[in-house]
C-alpha cells in the first residue's frame, strides 16, 4: 500500500458523499490536515495506513465501487 492509496480513497468518498478532503480526514484519522500533508508528499506509519485503511472499508459506501487497484480489508467486526 502507499500513502497515495488513502488519498485515492479519502478523495473518491469525500467526492461521492460531497464532503471536503479536510471533513473525511477528520472522520477517518482524527486529522483535519492528514491528506493535505499525502498530497504535498508526506508519509504516514504502517500502524496509520492501516487504522484509515480499515475505517475507509467499514465506511465505504455500498453505492460506491472500491478502487480495484487496491485491496480491500475485510469490515471490522463492530462494523459487519
Amino acid at each position: 500500500m502507499q500513502a497515495s492509496d488513502l488519498l485515492q480513497l479519502a478523495t473518491a468518498f469525500a467526492g461521492h458523499r460531497n464532503l471536503s478532503l479536510n471533513t473525511v480526514a477528520v472522520y477517518a484519522a482524527n486529522d483535519g490536515k492528514f491528506f493535505m500533508r499525502i498530497d504535498a508528499g508526506g508519509g504516514c506509519t504502517l500502524r496509520t495506513a492501516r487504522k484509515i485503511l480499515s475505517w475507509f472499508s467499514d465506511n465505504w459506501p455500498s453505492d460506491l465501487e472500491w478502487p480495484r487497484s487496491i485491496p480491500r480489508p475485510q469490515k471490522s467486526k463492530d462494523a459487519a
